[in-house]
């Protein structure tokens, strides 16, 4: 693995093309338009490199669980990277995600500051806390359309709230579901006391069910009530499509499958789902084609 695709693999780039998407979805929802170039370019910087830098020192602290979890595909277990080299890549990242949103506004610069804060608390010590590292990873999902509604705004719009509460609804559910394909090397790695330590996984599983049932209640009222998304065919067919693959993969996760080829079908899957429904909000806010 060449250097390059080291690094990209650490900070996993496709991530920060997710929350860039995100970003430019809520800024054209909330004032129907993109910014200037200069302010555009800065927002676009700032979640990208800020996810980045979140995920390299996620990796970075979480070495030995994904040795415990024989993750060859992660730069630091397999030596494509050195620690020394990790915590570099972190440093930059975001130090130039938060420099960037300082040239955008006040609200920007804030939300960066403590979307970098909170990343490193989450990997210090969260993670292994029940509900709260969850709770983080799902609010840094959120935290995109945030950002990209007070780069072009000054308060929140109706839209980006309902969109916020589908979204961290869904992460949390992943993030539970993540913590049970996990669970065995987060234990033996990092002494993880979390989630499933206190409730075990079929009762985990069961929240995860419930929270995906939530989010998709929610981008369904969105389509009959809210604009840009009501009655458009351009939002709901993606949004289907997402609310029925997480339905499923909660599904196999109440009966208890615990074979690697579902616990991989479940990561790829919602990862590929969840970034699906980012490009509908996109797609409805650039289109509308009436039911």
């Amino acid at each position: 693995m060449g250097k390059m695709k080291a690094v990209l693999k650490l900070t996993r780039i496709e991530h920060s093309i997710i929350l860039l998407v995100a970003v430019i979805a809520a800024e054209l929802i909330s004032a129907h338009h993109l910014p200037g170039l200069a302010v555009f370019v800065l927002s676009m910087i700032t979640p990208a490199f800020v996810s980045m830098g979140s995920f390299a020192i996620n990796d970075y602290y979480d070495i030995g669980a994904d040795r415990a979890n024989k993750r060859m595909d992660r730069p630091l277990v397999n030596g494509s990277l050195t620690k020394r080299q990790a915590m570099w890549i972190v440093v930059s990242c975001f130090v130039i995600g938060v420099l960037a949103s300082l040239f955008i506004n006040a609200y920007a610069f804030v939300i960066a500051l403590i979307f970098a804060a909170l990343a490193i608390l989450y990997s210090y010590r969260l993670k292994d806390m029940p509900v709260l590292g969850n709770i983080y990873i799902a609010f840094s999902m959120v935290i995109p359309f945030a950002y990209g509604d007070f780069v072009v705004t000054n308060s929140f719009h109706i839209s980006i709230v309902l969109i916020s509460i589908t979204i961290f609804l869904a992460g949390v559910a992943r993030e539970i579901h993540g913590m049970i394909r996990d669970y065995k090397g987060d234990e033996k790695a990092r002494g993880s006391r979390n989630l499933l330590f206190h409730v075990g996984k079929a009762r985990a599983s069961q929240l995860a069910a419930i929270l995906y049932a939530e989010a998709v209640l929610v981008s369904i009222y969105m389509f009959f009530f809210y604009a840009p998304f009501a009655f458009n065919l351009v939002y709901i067919v993606p949004i289907a499509i997402t609310d029925v693959t997480l339905l499923y993969i909660s599904y196999g996760f109440l009966v208890q499958k615990k074979s690697r080829e579902f616990y991989g079908f479940s990561r790829n899957a919602s990862l590929a789902v969840m970034a699906l429904s980012v490009l509908a909000f996109l797609a409805a806010a650039l289109l509308y084609v009436r039911i």
